[in-house]
């Protein structure tokens, strides 16, 4: 392939889960946000103070395996 793909997985989830249905209905932990902002839980104001950090920064990992993926191409 031309080129190497990072899927992100909170774009992956608006695309094909628009209104977070499918999150709410296997975490119910979020089955109290609204729409979209499922797929966001550590954005919502209902469980800023009660919902754990994200583990992985999608944007900062992406980069890092981008730039061992370059590594490894060279």
């Amino acid at each position: 392939a031309p080129y190497f793909r990072v899927f992100n997985p909170v774009m992956q989830g608006v695309k094909f889960d628009p209104d977070g249905d499918y999150v709410r209905k296997y975490i119910p932990e979020l089955a109290q946000l609204p729409g979209a902002s499922a797929h966001t839980p550590w954005d919502a104001p209902l469980l800023a103070a009660e919902y754990p950090e994200r583990i992985v920064d999608h944007s900062v990992e992406r980069n890092e395996a981008l730039a061992r993926l370059a590594e490894l191409k060279n």
